[in-house]
């Protein structure tokens, strides 16, 4: 039986507790680091940015710019960093830039 949610729920929790029970965190994250992505490397690298994936704690991104690709992979801890506070949790591990 499903477990009845009383009125003192907070709307953010049952939200939580359905996302668990039916195992949806990981596609929900995927979600969340594209976003934090966008928002913490702001548009000019998103104008060279073509793909985003997330597998398990490793973030691969594919960017159109070589240029850009090895000025970025200096500051890879910086960036995944920025990254986990973006999305409040420790998501990130690795960053893979392609």
């Amino acid at each position: 039986m499903a477990k009845r949610f009383n009125e003192e729920n907070s709307i953010a929790d049952v939200l939580k507790q359905f996302i668990v029970q039916n195992k949806l965190e990981s596609g929900i994250d995927v979600v969340n680091v594209r976003e934090a992505w966008q928002n913490v490397m702001g548009n000019g690298v998103n104008n060279y940015t073509t793909e985003i994936q997330l597998k398990g704690s490793t973030l691969y991104v594919a960017l159109s710019s070589a240029v850009l690709r090895e000025e970025l992979s200096y500051g890879k801890d910086k960036i995944i960093k920025m990254i986990n506070e973006e999305v409040q949790k420790e998501l990130v591990t690795h960053l893979v830039l392609r």
